[in-house]
């Protein structure tokens, strides 16, 4: 998208007469060309082959001037936010999905099929599903200890599995069961390449797998992790980087901060992308602390990881909790190496980043301590104005 493009003339012509919304369809992959056409103004970039319940919501959503919300990350934290913004009116939600899990019914599968672990995709479709409840509760039915073949297995992760092979790819199985479950929004794997998360720790051991650094059996879960990485490097899915670029509003966080998180941010292409789109990013810090993970951190220690993974400070809003905790679970969490992230002072927090920092009550206690998903949806859509028409935001200038 330069002067010597073919579609440069054209598409010039056709932005400065004003005509509805300009979707593009194509195959191209690089995050600066990709960047550069909406820097002229299209609305979407549609990568080939497209899913055609993907490109009809697209197409709604660019008429009805919808807000474009895409969600980074996995885990219970990405699953109870969808499950509060689906119900926000007046926007497209698309999930991004880390694709590093290992551990449980997940791992097993994928293990034995060689497939991307499709756990972390399950729990956002059942987040976004329109089905009958019976189906949602179908994909989340796990096995119990009496099937021996079948113990702690997942029947939509099944499902999923299963839908690979007929499809070819996890990618594809996602879109047909995002079909069948007549998802309200779009659920795409961060990359569409198998990989090991591996972590360094700050006293030079390495962990390979998501599931060793989750769960921090036989090592000094105080010992802080120095860096994450994926081998071998996977590549951002391509639908990935055009709705991040095409994005309103990005949203990274809750969720466990390296292994559902930073495990995301550190797909190559995806860092790029965050950066160069003109959406409004913001980070929802997690309520309690993770042994192996962030024992100990405190808000800006979990800020600054973004910030780090991001390359530059590119945060407008940092949501943080100021929800009372019991102290019947702040006995029961310390029992566990756990305690409420602790928010730092206010030149601290400045000293990290420049975004606006909001603190609001969204958590809950219903079992454990958690975010309220409808708290947090609502807290989410007065920060960006949701019932508000959509506006073309220029690309922050980088902070100095």
């Amino acid at each position: 998208f330069n002067e010597s493009h073919p579609l440069e003339a054209p598409l010039k012509d056709i932005l400065q007469q004003g005509l509805p919304p300009v979707m593009l369809l194509g195959s191209e992959t690089n995050v600066e060309v990709l960047a550069a056409a909406y820097q002229k103004g299209i609305e979407y970039f549609v990568m080939k082959p497209f899913h055609h319940r993907e490109l009809i919501s697209w197409i709604y959503a660019l008429l009805q001037q919808q807000r474009r919300i895409v969600c980074l990350g996995g885990g219970t934290g990405l699953y109870t936010m969808l499950l509060g913004l689906k119900g926000l009116p007046n926007v497209h939600l698309t999930s991004v999905v880390s694709m590093s899990d290992d551990g449980g019914s997940t791992g097993r599968i994928r293990e034995a099929f060689g497939v991307l672990p499709p756990g972390d995709v399950r729990r956002s479709l059942v987040a976004l599903s329109t089905a009958p409840t019976l189906m949602n509760e179908l994909m989340q039915y796990r096995f119990g200890g009496k099937e021996k073949g079948l113990k702690d297995h997942n029947i939509g992760n099944l499902l999923l599995t299963a839908v690979a092979d007929l499809r070819g790819s996890m990618a594809e199985a996602v879109r047909s069961m995002g079909d069948i479950l007549n998802i309200q929004g779009v659920v795409l794997p961060v990359t569409t390449t198998l990989n090991t998360l591996i972590a360094e720790l700050i006293d030079g051991s390495i962990i390979r797998g998501e599931h060793q650094i989750d769960v921090p059996a036989g090592r000094d879960p105080q010992v802080r992790i120095r860096r994450v990485w994926q081998e071998p490097e996977p590549m951002a899915n391509p639908d990935a980087i055009t709705t991040l670029l095409a994005a309103d509003v990005i949203i990274m966080g809750p969720g466990d901060l390296f292994t559902s998180v930073v495990s995301t941010l550190a797909v190559k292409g995806i860092a790029e992308a965050i950066r160069m789109s003109k959406a409004r990013k913001m980070y929802i810090c997690n309520l309690m602390t993770k042994p192996g993970e962030t024992s100990g951190f405190t808000a800006a220690d979990h800020i600054r990881e973004i910030v780090r993974y991001c390359d530059e400070d590119i945060l407008d809003d940092v949501l943080l909790a100021n929800s009372p905790i019991s102290d019947k679970s702040i006995w029961y969490y310390a029992k566990l190496d756990q305690e409420p992230v602790k928010v730092d002072p206010p030149e601290i927090l400045r000293e990290v980043t420049k975004a606006r920092i909001v603190m609001s009550d969204i958590g809950s206690e219903a079992e454990r301590v958690r975010h309220h998903s409808d708290k947090l949806a609502q807290e989410i859509a007065g920060m960006i104005d949701v019932n508000m028409p959509r506006t073309k935001r220029k690309r922050r200038p980088p902070h100095l």
